[in-house]
């Protein structure tokens, strides 16, 4: 059986989804409060810069850009749902493995960003990316990344929305 590889480059940016076990559960938004725990204590202990993240109730989506000398985003990843899975006291919570894509380009990075703020409404959630509480959205609006206005009546059709809109 071939070895899985990913690809792991020094202070780069990723996209992540990352799924529960079981797929009808909604244990990240009952839980929410224990994975922004595992979020926080596993920064302290192996720094990243959250790009986006958006929270549903059974995955969640996620950017990050890691420190210059460093490309540890899997161990990074298994002590988060490490820690997760010992705070709400659950072993077996994740699917084993995750969705990683390395960020390539302005255009990538915008296009991962948006994807990922548009989640709950692609889900149907909310009606606009704002209503989701579980998500980076409001930060980004107010550090000028969106107006506040993104992806409103009409955008959900428009094939545009998921290209770059401006540089990160």
């Amino acid at each position: 059986m071939p070895e899985y590889r990913r690809l792991c480059v020094p202070g780069g940016s990723y996209f992540f989804t990352v799924a529960l076990r079981d797929r009808r559960s909604d244990a990240l938004v009952a839980h929410v409060a224990a994975l922004r725990d595992a979020v926080r204590l596993t920064r302290q202990h192996r720094p990243f810069y959250i790009d986006a993240w958006v929270v549903l109730p059974d995955h969640m989506h996620c950017m990050w850009t890691l420190p210059e000398d460093d490309a540890d985003f899997p161990g990074r990843w298994r002590e988060l749902k490490t820690r997760f899975s010992k705070l709400v006291q659950h072993a077996s919570v994740w699917q084993p493995r995750y969705w990683e894509h390395a960020i390539r380009d302005e255009r990538d990075f915008q296009s991962h960003f948006d994807y990922t703020h548009f989640n709950p409404v692609k889900h149907g959630y909310a009606r606009h990316p704002a209503e989701w509480r579980f998500s980076t959205f409001k930060r980004a609006v107010a550090l000028g990344q969106y107006p506040a206005d993104w992806a409103g009546p009409g955008m959900a059709d428009d094939a545009s929305l998921f290209r770059p809109t401006k540089p990160w």
